[in-house]
């Protein structure tokens, strides 16, 4: 294994393999905007923060133009992905257009945006953001939290998707 010193520039091809090798889930991060229409983006770096107060983390590219609808609304859903929700990664992680389209969803009472048939979904009030390289690192409080029975979920691996057989 080669090892890399902090004086040593990080070349982006190699960042992404290494990393690469670290499997993810896949979320939706979702609101409705101030026209009334969902907005969202498929996110991989999603994780639990803190148990008191009960916090999760995210980061969002900031590049996404999804993430100004979402952040404005203040309050949004974090759904975790299925296996057999890989349409629903792509139709989130395309840039524009109608992402919703032929995506079915669901308002919470919160008035989060939850993807129908996710495995878990984390309705959040938006804490914090900070600038973190070429991402926001955001910090949300949980208000409500539901999952389903059963099912696998849709990871990311190796620049893939992959699926984890956990039944």
């Amino acid at each position: 294994m080669e090892r890399l010193t902090a004086a040593a520039p990080v070349d982006p091809a190699a960042f992404r393999e290494v990393l690469g090798a670290f499997a993810s889930g896949i979320t939706v991060v979702a609101a409705v905007g101030d026209d009334g229409r969902p907005a969202g983006l498929a996110c991989q770096s999603f994780a639990s923060l803190s148990l008191d107060p009960p916090l999760v983390l995210l980061c969002v590219g900031k590049s996404s133009s999804s993430w100004p609808a979402v952040q404005a609304a203040g309050r949004f859903g974090v759904s975790i992905l299925a296996e057999e929700q890989r349409e629903v990664c792509q139709a989130l992680g395309r840039r524009g257009g109608e992402k919703f389209d032929g995506v079915a969803w669901e308002l919470s009472g919160h008035g989060a945006v939850r993807i129908t048939g996710a495995l878990a979904a984390v309705d959040c009030a938006l804490e914090e953001v900070h600038e973190a390289g070429d991402h926001y690192l955001v910090t949300a409080r949980i208000l409500e939290l539901a999952a389903r029975e059963g099912g696998s979920p849709l990871l990311y691996f190796r620049s893939d998707y992959a699926t984890g057989a956990f039944e």
